[in-house]
């Protein structure tokens, strides 16, 4: 699975417009990814604004057309990005660590509200004149020589979040933004999981997204679910798969893929060890 934010840090000769203050991250992006559907996942939440062409962010409920002009905020964790090869494709990303948010939004005068709800794992964003300026403005900065200082480059973070906050259109993410400063840790925790279980994410890469060390997260999922998260993780993935079969007509390769398993091979073995049959016995039951 493609982890975009080190995807894109890790490689500056690849991806030479970039800035960065701590762990926030502001890049230019115009590489194609390798596959026409690819598992792509982030340890941080970050803003896409589409400059140019097309790409589709798939998520479990939700398919999320983003063209030119489109701007969204995509949560921390996993998803499926659709490509297509036809037209270029440009976006400017603004990588967002939840620790950034929680210390922009305590500074803000006008407090955020308390919010219990549950949110998608994209969230349009309302574009007003002042977003759409800062976005242009934005681009100014990567081809400047010197880099600008860090101190300005953090200024320009913290803009962002704060314009975003300001707009009250934007309802849906100022909620999700008060539920980020207010929910508990085991509630946060069980939502990454329950949002992202059916990526083919390592238990290492979940402990990122809850902001734990591996061996606190695996301390902590099983005070919160009382299992472990590898017999979590299968369970939750092969009731999934069961589902895309019976109910959703997908085939055995496509319920694999969509379920978090590597391979077909893997999910069919531990398919038949779980249900007591293949996972082609199902298809030939919901065919008849």
């Amino acid at each position: 699975m493609l982890d975009l934010y080190k995807n894109i840090i890790s490689n500056p000769v690849f991806f030479p417009k970039q800035l960065s203050a701590g762990e926030s991250l502001i890049a230019e992006y115009n590489c194609p990814l390798k596959n026409k559907m690819q598992e792509a996942w982030s340890e941080h939440n970050y803003i896409v604004y589409v400059i140019e062409g097309r790409k589709i962010w798939h998520t479990t409920n939700r398919s999320y057309n983003l063209t030119k002009g489109s701007c969204v905020f995509v949560r921390k964790g996993a998803c499926i990005v659709e490509q297509f090869f036809d037209t270029p494709f440009c976006v400017v990303l603004f990588f967002l660590p939840d620790e950034f948010i929680f210390d922009v939004l305590k500074s803000k005068s006008t407090p955020i509200p308390r919010a219990e709800k549950k949110y998608e794992p994209v969230i349009p964003v309302n574009k007003n004149e002042a977003l759409e300026s800062f976005f242009h403005s934005m681009r100014f900065y990567f081809g400047s020589s010197p880099q600008p200082d860090q101190s300005l480059i953090e200024l320009k973070f913290r803009e962002v979040v704060l314009t975003i906050a300001d707009n009250h259109q934007n309802a849906e993410l100022l909620s999700y933004f008060g539920s980020l400063l207010h929910q508990p840790q085991s509630i946060l925790l069980r939502k990454i999981m329950e949002d992202n279980f059916h990526y083919n994410l390592k238990l290492e890469e979940f402990a990122k997204l809850t902001n734990r060390s591996l061996s606190a997260f695996k301390r902590d999922f099983q005070k919160e679910f009382n299992v472990t998260p590898g017999k979590w993780l299968l369970e939750k993935r092969l009731q999934h798969a069961n589902h895309l079969l019976s109910n959703a007509g997908k085939t055995v390769s496509e319920a694999a893929f969509e379920s978090g398993f590597e391979n077909v091979s893997h999910f069919s073995r531990s398919f038949r060890n779980y249900f007591g049959m293949p996972p082609a016995s199902v298809k030939q039951q919901v065919s008849l």
